[in-house]
């Protein structure tokens, strides 16, 4: 059963933050929608008979007013490296629960920072409510459960198409960064793709590289485990790319280069078409493995990564909603469980 309640849906007027609102109004919800661009708002809350509320992130007083009275506040404005702080730090002295749909680990890290100012406050601060981090958050726990010794853990994806404008723009400001893992519990710099290996998401073996995703992060705070590594099925095309970037480092984090490339993403398709969306679909593979050699293997099939990012995101809501809202720093699967994702229309997993 769908609660209502007094919620807030900022960057509404994005891609993702529009699969959103349309999925909330269809199953009964009435988000507050908001943003800074009042044409692009206004004109989706009418459809929608919504209300809205405009402001931007640049001025904390019009934050902390837009959040009043609202119960949690859904931010799905990204790149959340750079927008992801002001709303945190209203919705601490609002005593707003926090949720967003980011990948960043940079993010990730730190609001796990300020799980102790979050606590005092009675506010849950989850990012990663999409498909970054939802199914591999919730895949890394039940491999833990399967071997509680595990002290190695490999993650990786398979099966994402077009991404949005945010999530290219996203990429983009992390061009030029390098890679990560995280061994020995703190996150370690790798060269870009510093590991290729094969992986079957259940159509057979396919290479992967090493990638700095948010789960680095995430992984680690649900289960402990302090080895981990994040890979991504790669064209050759592209792996080829990811290590000729170890060497295009200041070229590819120059501001003229990022500028360039954010024009042509905001000149482009602002995500998947519908089609795509309904015929894509997405795996996550994960691996753990203890000090003996034992290991345990599972997947995950999901929908489209923005389906399932529209459809996980709305159940995190209805679990505030409905009163389940742990203060402080969360991860999916540490406020609801491995099996949480289980819920999510479209999604299986199998046990190897």
């Amino acid at each position: 059963m769908v609660m209502t309640g007094p919620w807030l849906l900022y960057g509404a007027n994005g891609y993702t933050g529009e699969l959103v609102a349309r999925l909330a109004a269809a199953r009964g919800h009435r988000p507050i929608l908001a943003g800074r661009r009042a044409d692009a708002v206004c004109a989706l809350a009418e459809e929608l008979r919504l209300e809205r509320r405009l402001f931007s992130l640049d001025e904390p007083v019009r934050i902390a007013e837009g959040l009043a009275g609202m119960s949690l506040v859904l931010h799905c404005a990204g790149p959340f490296s750079r927008t992801s702080k002001a709303m945190v730090d209203a919705c601490l002295r609002t005593r707003t629960h926090y949720l967003d749909v980011t990948g960043e680990v940079e993010v990730f890290e730190a609001l796990a920072a300020r799980d102790a100012e979050a606590r005092a406050a009675g506010v849950m601060l989850l990012p990663g409510s999409g498909f970054d981090v939802v199914p591999s958050d919730c895949l890394a726990l039940h491999l833990k459960n399967r071997l509680p010794g595990a002290r190695r853990l490999a993650l990786a994806y398979a099966g994402l198409g077009r991404v949005s404008r945010g999530t290219a723009t996203t990429a983009i400001e992390g061009l030029g960064r390098g890679g990560l893992v995280r061994r020995g519990g703190l996150l370690t710099p790798v060269p870009s793709a510093w590991k290729t290996r094969r992986i079957d998401f259940g159509e057979g073996p396919r290479a992967a590289i090493t990638i700095p995703l948010g789960d680095l992060s995430t992984a680690w705070h649900s289960t402990g485990i302090p080895d981990i590594e994040l890979y991504f099925a790669a064209s050759p095309g592209l792996r080829a790319l990811a290590v000729a970037s170890r060497y295009l480092g200041p070229v590819l984090g120059s501001a003229a280069l990022r500028r360039f490339l954010t024009a042509r993403v905001r000149a482009g398709a602002p995500g998947p078409t519908e089609d795509e969306r309904r015929r894509g679909r997405a795996f996550v593979w994960g691996e753990v493995e203890d000090d003996e050699g034992r290991r345990a293997v599972s997947r995950l099939a999901t929908p489209e990564g923005y389906t399932f990012t529209s459809r996980a995101a709305l159940a995190v809501v209805d679990r505030v909603l409905a009163g389940q809202s742990p203060a402080g720093f969360q991860t999916p699967a540490k406020a609801y469980g491995p099996d949480f994702v289980l819920g999510i229309a479209g999604v299986t997993r199998t046990d190897l």
